[in-house]
C-alpha cells in the first residue's frame, strides 16, 4: 500500500517500501522532477500516507533523482575533434 501510494505521484518511476515499511525510497524521473520538487514530492507522499493510513512505522521518505549521462566512443571522438 505504500508503494501504491507513493507510485501515485507523477514524475515517480519507481518506489520500494523497505525495512518493514519503516523506510520507503522513491526513484524520480530526473526529467520531469528536479531536486527541489524531489523534496516536496517526498513531503507531499508522507501527508498521503499520514492521511490514508494509519500507519505508524514510516520514519524515513528518501527520494532519489539520478541523471546518468553517457557518451559513445564516435560522440567522444567528435567532441575531441571540435577542439
Amino acid at each position: 500500500m505504500l508503494e501504491e501510494i507513493a507510485e501515485s505521484f507523477d514524475g515517480v518511476e519507481r518506489c520500494f517500501a523497505i525495512q518493514a515499511g519503516r523506510e520507503v525510497r522513491i526513484m524520480v524521473k530526473p526529467d520531469k522532477v528536479d531536486d527541489l520538487e524531489a523534496v516536496t514530492l517526498a513531503h507531499d507522499v508522507v501527508k498521503r500516507i499520514e492521511k490514508e493510513l494509519e500507519y505508524q512505522g514510516v520514519s524515513v521518505i528518501i527520494p532519489t533523482r539520478e541523471c546518468i549521462q553517457t557518451l559513445s566512443r564516435r560522440m567522444k571522438k567528435q567532441q575531441a575533434a571540435k577542439k
